[in-house]
């Protein structure tokens, strides 16, 4: 029996490595005949704790930011998706590779594609990868893009954007 790819979530924070990664999501999405799921993950801001009440989430900020977001996903979704194709967009917020795990279970997503960023050293260490997480937790197969994706020349796509 052959795996059937009927939903595909891409994780989006709207860098040209992510951006990248939906590009090639679209032609997965067309050869597969499979519905786009975008997902993009508010961080909450979390103020530093005073000594009486421990960390402070704003949650007015935290709204703000999730109205932008899903506003900013969906110009993505309908610039960059062809009409032929049926794209979802999810915005959440919380720990990104938390939330990206959750909504594959929900949505019983089929493939996850996510970029890497390519962190290495101290940078790596500290953060750690949220590519790297989705890929050990995730419900899925997950396949992970990193710069540069052979024969797609992000440089000459951005030149063109600026024309």
């Amino acid at each position: 029996m052959k795996p059937e790819i009927k939903k595909i979530l891409v994780p989006i924070d709207f860098s040209d490595y992510s951006k990248s990664a939906l590009k090639y999501a679209i032609n997965f999405a067309k050869k597969f005949n499979a519905e786009l799921y975008l997902i993009y993950v508010v961080e909450p801001i979390i103020y530093p704790p005073d000594f009486s009440m421990g960390q402070i989430a704003i949650p007015t900020l935290d709204l703000g930011m999730d109205k932008r977001a899903f506003e900013e996903l969906n110009k993505l979704a309908e610039k960059e998706i062809p009409k032929e194709l049926i794209a979802n967009t999810i915005v959440k917020t919380g720990k990104p590779f938390i939330e990206i795990i959750e909504s594959a279970e929900e949505e019983n997503i089929d493939l996850i594609i996510i970029a890497t960023h390519g962190h290495t050293g101290m940078e790596h260490i500290l953060f750690g990868s949220t590519a790297e997480k989705v890929v050990r937790k995730a419900p899925c197969p997950v396949l992970t893009l990193r710069e540069p994706i052979k024969g797609y020349n992000f440089t000459k796509e951005i030149e063109k954007e600026k024309l």
